[in-house]
């Protein structure tokens, strides 16, 4: 009994990801709309509009309206075009092909964005079960029911903000990075062979594929922030998550080029650790400031509260003033060993990279990023009023000069 019923415990622990969030609303708004349809609609199974409410129902009120506008319209038209084919001919070969052949045409007229195969899709499944005009009539009507009954829905049951998603998400990256500069920082205190220094590498390209979902997440989050009524200021917690995964993603590219020149270091150290014990030790310490740093950064901008922001910013600004002063006593350390060996155009390397990540995680320069976002927004913003200022001046000038000629 346990074994049976694991998955629904599993699913109920779940409830808060936006797949079974989604999967809830999007049953709910087609059984709700299918109900609606046979009140309404003369055929037997209105299947159409619960067809229309899955496509519409999105897992954010944003992508609602806007991809589902879209995916109403590839609906619609595909009703239409076989209401006009089951006036005329069958389900044959090669009706079936002009169908398909005058969706795909049509879809890239209607609006319908990525969603022109929906038009052929509708029309198909429409023009199987409809051979009379008067019957596909009612496939527009059920249409209809459901793209109305799928916008109300998300409407009136505002979907989740996904925020806490994609903190999770930008967390589980930092995470990953840390764990890097935890490895990075073993790896400098042995012998590192040239397969382990490429390994690392590896390592962080990986990371390339974890900010592409990351990033995933951070557009529904966007999203779901947007037209929501339950958000006070969603613009700033936008720019916030935005600005923050943006100084990740430098990051992340900085320590890929940190862990390239330690595979070059690498090469040309057979045996024995890559620096002196002093050199050693110093930048151990400097690459545990780093990933303190990241770890107060990501909670700098992932909490909801602004008393532990205020906490988190102080304790970032210390870690970075501490990982500074380490990062100028490896400098001198390394000035000491430059007579005695010929790289020393890698160890500058690994120190301006070093300095590239203090710099993304410094908290001025984020104040500066947001400033200049929100600056950006509000130009944007002004330029679409002024636009629409310009409009209204025009009006009321081609009224004043009508009202002249009357007179």
């Amino acid at each position: 009994m346990s074994e049976a019923t694991e998955p629904l415990r599993q699913f109920v622990r779940r409830h808060r990801e936006p797949a079974v969030v989604q999967t809830v609303r999007s049953t709910a708004a087609a059984v709700i709309s299918y109900v609606v349809a046979l009140q309404l609609s003369s055929e037997a199974l209105p299947l159409t509009a619960p067809l229309t409410a899955l496509l519409v129902v999105q897992v954010t009120l944003y992508s609602t309206l806007t991809t589902g506008i879209r995916r109403v319209n590839a609906v619609v038209a595909g009703v239409l075009i076989a209401i006009g084919f089951s006036a005329l001919v069958g389900l044959t070969w090669w009706s079936l092909g002009l169908v398909i052949l005058a969706s795909l045409v049509i879809g890239r007229f209607v609006k319908v964005g990525e969603f022109v195969p929906e038009v052929a899709i509708s029309a198909m499944l429409v023009l199987g079960v409809t051979q009379v005009t008067a019957t596909a009539w009612d496939r527009v009507l059920e249409t209809l029911i459901g793209a109305v009954v799928g916008l109300a829905f998300n409407v009136l049951f505002v979907p989740p903000v996904w925020v806490n998603d994609a903190s999770q998400a930008i967390d589980g990256l930092a995470s990953r990075i840390r764990d890097l500069l935890t490895h990075l920082s073993e790896q400098l205190g042995e012998h590192t062979p040239v397969e382990q220094a490429a390994a690392r590498l590896h390592e962080a390209r990986r990371l390339d594929h974890d900010i592409s979902h990351v990033d995933a997440a951070l557009r529904q989050a966007e999203d779901s922030l947007r037209l929501n009524p339950r958000v006070k200021e969603p613009l700033l917690s936008r720019l916030v998550l935005r600005t923050g995964l943006d100084a990740l993603e430098i990051c992340a590219v900085i320590l890929r080029v940190s862990c390239r020149t330690l595979t070059d270091l690498a090469k040309t150290q057979p045996s024995g650790t890559l620096f002196p014990p002093p050199v050693t030790a110093a930048l151990q310490e400097l690459y545990s400031h780093l990933s303190t740093a990241i770890a107060d950064f990501v909670v700098l901008i992932t909490t909801q509260v602004a008393e532990n922001a205020e906490e988190a910013e102080e304790r970032l600004a210390a870690e970075l003033a501490a990982g500074r002063r380490c990062r100028e006593q490896v400098a001198l350390l390394l000035l000491g060993i430059r007579a005695e060996t010929a790289h020393w155009q890698l160890h500058g390397a690994l120190l301006a990279e070093a300095d590239r990540i203090l710099d993304e995680l410094d908290v001025e320069k984020r104040s500066e990023r947001l400033i200049e976002e929100l600056d950006r927004h509000s130009r944007s913003r002004s330029a679409g009023h002024q636009w629409l200022s310009d409009l209204k001046r025009r009006v009321r000038g081609s009224v004043r000069r009508g009202g002249g000629e009357l007179q």
